[in-house]
Order: C-alpha cells, then sequence, then structure tokens
C-alpha cells in the first residue's frame, strides 16, 4: 500500500509522514526532493506554480511510487486532479488529509524556515485546495504522535 499524507505547506506533511513511515517500517518519500530546479526558483520568488508546472513532478513522483510495494509519501496534492494523476495506476493506495486552520498553519510556518517554500504562498495554497472526498481526515491540532497513531488506528480498519 503506498499512503499519500497531504494537504498545505506547514500542515505537518512530513513530520507526520516521517513518524508515520517509521511506525510502519516502510520508506518515507517528501515530494519536495523531486521538484524540477525550475519548481523550486519559482516558489521561492514567491509564485505560485501552475498545474503545467506540476504535471511533470506529479508524474515522476507516480513513476517512483509504482515501483514500490509500501511507501509513505508527503506531497501537498492540493486537488483532486493532482491526487489522481500521483495515484494513477496504484493498485493500493489511501489519501492522508492533515488540515488545520489558516490561523494555526500560519503560525506554524512563521516559526520555521522551509528551503524554498516562502508563508506568503499559504493563502494561495487554502485557495487551491480541494479537499478529498475519501480520506483519512486528520485535524492537526493535535500532537504529531496523536495524528500518527489515529492514521494508524484507521488504516488498520481498511
Amino acid at each position: 500500500m503506498i499512503v499519500v499524507v497531504m494537504g498545505v505547506s506547514g500542515v505537518g506533511k512530513t513530520t507526520i509522514g516521517e513518524a508515520l513511515a517509521g511506525k510502519l517500517g516502510w520508506p518515507f518519500l517528501d515530494a519536495d526532493d523531486y521538484h524540477p530546479s525550475a519548481n523550486v526558483a519559482k516558489m521561492a520568488a514567491g509564485t505560485p506554480l501552475t498545474d503545467e508546472d506540476r504535471w511533470p513532478w506529479l508524474d515522476k513522483l507516480n513513476s517512483i511510487l509504482r515501483g514500490e510495494r509500501t511507501a509513505v509519501v508527503a506531497c501537498s496534492a492540493l486537488k483532486e486532479s493532482y491526487r489522481q494523476r500521483l495515484t494513477h495506476g496504484l493498485p493500493d493506495y489511501r489519501i492522508v488529509y492533515l488540515y488545520g486552520t489558516l490561523e494555526l498553519i500560519a503560525s506554524r510556518l512563521a516559526a520555521r524556515r522551509h528551503r524554498y517554500m516562502p508563508a506568503s504562498l499559504l493563502e494561495s495554497q487554502f485557495a487551491t485546495l480541494e479537499p478529498p472526498a475519501q480520506a483519512i481526515a486528520i485535524d492537526v491540532a493535535a500532537p504529531p504522535s496523536a495524528c500518527v497513531a489515529a492514521i494508524l488506528a484507521r488504516l488498520e480498519r481498511r
């Protein structure tokens, strides 16, 4: 099974995804590591990515995930079309949707320094977000360990 941990920047995808992968004993992939340099430069300059910017990145991630039996991947996957592209052809996957209020996520972004994602893009991410209909939805107001425990419990029930 592939578990896609998705949500806006600063929601805790990497923190929760790494901890989840550790508990499962599965590989962890951070989708940010696979952005082409043009995407990184665009985001670092404070310019939101377009769908055309994202397609090659999502296709590359899909290709990598097709080669894995099990993995946890942290990926914004904000739109349904992005999630479909990311998971196309995967025999077994689950979407974990991490969410929180704009105020909570903005406060977390203010307290950290991402390698290229400025806090100024957070509102555009919330504007782009299409919450998934079929997902394990986790409110990140809880501590990461509680979020991971809730995800594990929901994965076991499926």
